[in-house]
């Protein structure tokens, strides 16, 4: 397991590389809460999503001898593009495997940060089998979305962040895919403060994570048919699965409609621009899904990563 101590380290190993991101409030999402909110804004990192923190701490921690070997991930956009453009900074080939299916937007970017990119079909062939073959091939080192200490010690700098910037805070809400914003978010937070209520959203389609915590193991579901492309996870990571039930995670879902709702109240509201994925923790605050009246409330908004016109439709 992790600890606050990894989460600092990773921290020092980012300054000056990632963005501090700012933290927005808003007082018309205040009166419609009953809470006090404190958004941060991780769709405003570098390659628009906290996964650059992960994937950065990953690769700056390879030997020589790996960096010149290169690096393989899989991934259907956001942490494909953190990958790629760590890589790049730090002068290492990256391959990432992703769907025939991820938005352009994310496979543009992805490329255009220097990577090379294999496609799949999501219904007929198994990612992380094609990554780590290609690793055997290339001798490279698989970087993978969730399941490393690494990554989730530096997606977890996001809320050591907001707890510097809007400390104290009674609970966090953060988006939940393989669980490894999830699990940094709770190993910040308890290191700060060990009665910070932590709180993970998952699309109504795909709550693996909250199936695996009602039935005390971890549960696979089928690919998830939801907007938010970046939290089709079929099931959490032993680690991070580990590491949620240990800080006694709570998990509730949203609708595809919740999370629309989302987005343009952050358009609309907020002057900010949230990708599907990155919107679901505000969706479940505006949905009413947490009773959380009267609370100080961090909310990670996990990304911004959107194709312009496919935005707009979803808006």
């Amino acid at each position: 397991m992790i600890g606050i101590a990894d989460v600092r380290a990773a921290a020092q190993r980012l300054a000056g590389v990632a963005h501090r991101t700012p933290v927005v409030t808003s007082r018309t999402l205040d009166e419609r809460t009953g809470a006090r909110v404190f958004l941060k804004c991780e769709n405003l990192q570098r390659m628009g999503a906290f996964k650059f923190r992960g994937a950065y701490n990953r690769i700056v921690q390879l030997t020589s001898q790996e960096r010149e070997r290169g690096v393989v991930a899989f991934s259907s956009g956001n942490h494909a593009q953190g990958v790629a453009l760590a890589a790049r900074l730090l002068g290492v080939p990256a391959t990432i495997v992703m769907p025939s299916d991820a938005p352009a937007s994310k496979l543009a970017a992805t490329r255009g940060y220097g990577a090379e990119v294999v496609s799949y079909e999501r219904a007929r062939s198994h990612r992380e089998e094609i990554a780590r073959a290609l690793c055997d091939e290339r001798g490279a080192t698989l970087v993978p979305p969730f399941d490393d200490e690494r990554i989730i010690a530096g997606a977890g700098t996001a809320a050591l962040e907001l707890l510097e910037q809007a400390e104290p805070l009674d609970a966090i809400v953060v988006p939940v895919g393989g669980g490894g914003l999830i699990g940094g978010t709770a190993v910040a937070a308890h290191g700060v403060a060990s009665n910070i209520a932590i709180f993970g959203v998952e699309p109504e389609s795909g709550d693996d994570v909250r199936r695996s915590l009602e039935r005390g193991e971890i549960v696979t579901i089928e690919v998830p048919q939801t907007i938010a492309d970046g939290l089709q996870t079929q099931a959490p990571s032993p680690l991070t699965f580990a590491i949620v039930r240990e800080h006694a995670v709570r998990i509730v879902t949203v609708s595809d409609e919740d999370l629309r709702a989302a987005m343009r109240f952050a358009f609309e509201r907020l002057k900010l621009v949230v990708e599907p994925s990155g919107a679901a923790a505000l969706a479940a605050l505006l949905a009413g899904r947490l009773a959380l009246e009267g609370k100080r409330v961090g909310v990670i908004l996990s990304g911004g990563n959107a194709d312009a016109q496919r935005y707009a439709e979803l808006i």
